[in-house]
């Protein structure tokens, strides 16, 4: 049974925590980092573990790229002239990566020093690529989560670890997802057991074998090191797919986080773990900047293309749900959930940050939005003049759009080309031109094409059950609103979520 909570009882609770971050420089984690910081002044110290050679380079880094952004105006603004004395005071960068023993800290009394300050643990660190590497995606999401639960049971005063996936490792399911942890061995595909040690074996031995043939090239010029890493780079991608679809994951980021959330259950012993899961990610709805945001969703490639008329069709049935969630309302169920599990031991509560069930929003309501947003707000080009907006045709499957594809574009590119090259490449700009948008539209179908056509509902019972805990009696209160049917999404898109991307991310 959860106890009651409200405003005051989940800001008290951070009052004198000493608290550890990953993944600070990301959007989550800029927005965790940011409330926390202005809700408590008094936290003791907020820890952030980031990639650098050293103390002065993490320094640097967190100053330029947390601490610096218009994010922090509202607690520089709250602050005045002692506002970067407040920063020295309370955020500590450290210099290392989860991706190594000892979460790569540069001693071991360092690693041992901080194991005694920390309270609390928020592992946001991931490679949301959704086809990068496998050999980087298995290092931070698997390997990392690894090594953040050896640091953790070092830590006497831990009382909880907070650790940020994605609804989407349930893969491209149909019907209701419950918000329940994955067993050791459970795969997507029926009659396959996934080994993640078995995983991580074959990574090395392609690595290895890649090594032994490039080892028996005798070119040892910058450009043959260069093509090496290239071969290398491409073969870690294919790999990673191919692995993920072999289980019944769509693309290797979802299926590396699957791994991950495996091993912490595996790995957490008695340690309280809350397992928040996020769906697709917006812009900040509230505060403190309404529209702020960092990194192309994959919603927003859909708006920047649709902005810039680069797209006039794409793949998707416009009655479909896309869950979606605004980035303060996942920061503010992470903060609630922390405080509801607290040194609960042995906890391991999984929660759905996700809006199909209680409030969903189609692709309609985004692409009508989209339509306002710009007729009323028409772009203006380089030359000065407004740029069209033109109507956007979806396509309701797959094998529609291809065929549109290779009538429209593929079959008359093909055409240009060989005209191209009979005239000495004097359509060379014009191809190139038309090649690149092509490549760019079915870059984002093979990519964003999965979500688009996805037909499951998340359930969200566990987060309704926190949220029914929380007073909402003051506006002191509604600063950790993260209750999905208190959205607009017509006047959340319009008015705060398109005119950020616009602001933020179509540069």
């Amino acid at each position: 049974m959860l106890d009651a909570m409200d405003a005051a009882s989940i800001i008290g609770y951070f009052k004198g925590k000493s608290i550890l971050v990953t993944g600070a420089t990301g959007f989550l984690g800029k927005i965790l980092v940011e409330k926390i910081m202005r809700v408590q002044p008094d936290v003791h110290k907020i820890y952030l573990l980031v990639r650098a050679s050293d103390e002065p380079s993490a320094k640097q880094r967190v100053q330029q790229e947390v601490i610096d952004t218009e994010l922090f105006g509202l607690l520089r603004e709250k602050h005045g002239k002692g506002f970067q004395q407040f920063v020295e005071e309370k955020v500590v960068a450290l210099a290392g990566d989860i991706i190594y023993d000892n979460l790569g800290l540069e001693t071991l009394p360092m690693l041992e020093a901080l194991a005694k300050e920390i309270d609390v643990i928020v592992n946001i660190a991931a490679t949301t690529n959704f086809y990068g590497r496998y050999d980087v995606s298995l290092d931070v999401n698997v390997m990392g989560v690894k090594h953040l639960c050896h640091f953790a049971k070092q830590c006497a005063n831990l009382k909880m670890l907070m650790h940020v996936s994605t609804a989407f490792v349930s893969g491209f399911r149909e019907g209701l997802i419950l918000e329940k942890p994955i067993n050791p061995g459970e795969s997507l595909r029926e009659g396959t057991y996934l080994d993640i040690d078995a995983e991580l074996r074959l990574v090395r031995e392609v690595k290895k074998e890649l090594a032994a043939m490039n080892s028996s090239s005798s070119d040892d010029d910058d450009a043959a090191h260069t093509n090496k890493k290239k071969t290398e780079r491409t073969a870690m991608k294919e790999l990673g797919l191919q692995r993920a679809r072999h289980f019944g994951w769509s693309n290797t980021y979802v299926f590396t986080k699957a791994m991950g959330e495996v091993l912490l259950g595996q790995l957490r012993g008695d340690i309280p773990v809350v397992i928040m899961r996020p769906s697709i990610i917006t812009s900040i709805r509230e505060d403190p900047v309404p529209g702020w945001m960092q990194g192309t969703r994959t919603i927003d490639t859909l708006i920047i293309g649709y902005a810039k008329q680069n797209l006039s069709c794409f793949l998707a049935d416009l009655n479909f749900v896309m869950d979606v969630i605004p980035g303060d309302m996942v920061v503010n169920a992470m903060m609630a959930a922390m405080v509801a599990h607290s040194e609960e031991k042995g906890a391991q509560v999984v929660y759905h940050s996700t809006s199909s069930l209680r409030n969903p929003a189609t692709y309609n309501v985004l692409y009508q939005s989209g339509r306002r947003h710009f007729y009323e707000n028409p772009r203006v080009g380089k030359d000065g003049k407004v740029i069209p907006t033109r109507e956007m045709y979806f396509f309701p499957t797959i094998a529609r759009f291809h065929l549109y594809m290779i009538f429209t574009y593929k079959i008359p590119l093909e055409i240009l080309h060989l005209v191209n090259l009979l005239l000495c490449g004097f359509f060379s700009r014009l191809y190139n031109d038309l090649n690149r948008k092509y490549k760019f539209v079915m870059h984002l179908v093979d990519v964003y094409g999965p979500f688009a056509f996805f037909k499951g509902c998340f359930d969200d019972m566990n987060l309704e059950r926190l949220r029914l805990t929380m007073a909402m009696k003051t506006p002191e209160d509604c600063m950790f609103n993260f209750d999905p049917k208190t959205i607009d999404w017509d006047e959340y898109f319009t008015r705060i979520h398109i005119p950020g991307v616009l602001k933020y991310l179509c540069k």
